[in-house]
């Protein structure tokens, strides 16, 4: 089932999106721009799974948060941002083998905060939505 979720995903325009750390144990996640815009993707394993079998929430939750992030930084062109506030409303289960398709945007930009939201989707159906507040850090250099 991942390998033909991959090739659809692969058909369609999408790659896999560099990640390190924890987002390596989640990913891949993959990503397109489609329109201007930045989509990312998440085929879901046996490794996302809850004790009933489902999409465990945390994935939904560090995906619609990694989403977020990495379209603030697009749209921003600032390197370094830190998440400050996440609300994640889970609107339906999720099933093992779902792609999850995110389509952030910002809502607001200042010059400190860059506020965000986005819905988690499978086949175009609502299953969490998420708004981020995202501050914008200096940079070491």
């Amino acid at each position: 089932m991942t390998a033909k979720a991959a090739d659809k995903l692969k058909s369609d325009g999408w790659k896999i999106a560099e990640t390190t750390g924890f987002l390596t144990l989640i990913g891949p996640l993959w990503e397109r721009l489609k329109d201007g815009a930045l989509e990312l993707a998440l085929i879901t394993e046996d490794k996302h799974h809850n004790r009933r079998g489902m999409v465990q929430g945390g994935v939904m939750m560090t995906f619609a948060d990694r989403t977020c992030g990495m379209t603030a930084r697009f749209v921003s062109g600032k390197p370094t941002l830190a998440t400050v506030q996440l609300d994640t409303h889970f609107v339906e289960a999720g099933q093992i083998g779902d792609i999850l398709i995110s389509r952030p945007r910002v809502v607001r930009s200042t010059r400190t905060l860059i506020f965000m939201t986005a819905e988690v989707t499978v086949d175009k159906r609502c299953i969490a939505m998420a708004n981020g507040v995202f501050k914008i850090l200096k940079n070491d250099s």
